[in-house]
């Protein structure tokens, strides 16, 4: 399950409940997908297009 944490211009927030245990958001587009780590601070995590 992926719940949507928020929709704003065209992006998606969202994670997936049993990924893994550090913080973490993922964000997709018509563009492209990328993953943030939210914990010890916000970092790119991994990037496509």
């Amino acid at each position: 399950m992926s719940p949507t944490i928020l929709r704003e211009k065209g992006y998606r927030f969202f994670f997936f409940s049993r990924e893994e245990s550090r913080e973490h958001v993922h964000v997709i587009s018509g563009d492209g997908e990328a993953k943030f780590w939210l914990e010890p601070e916000i970092q790119l995590a991994k990037n496509h297009r």
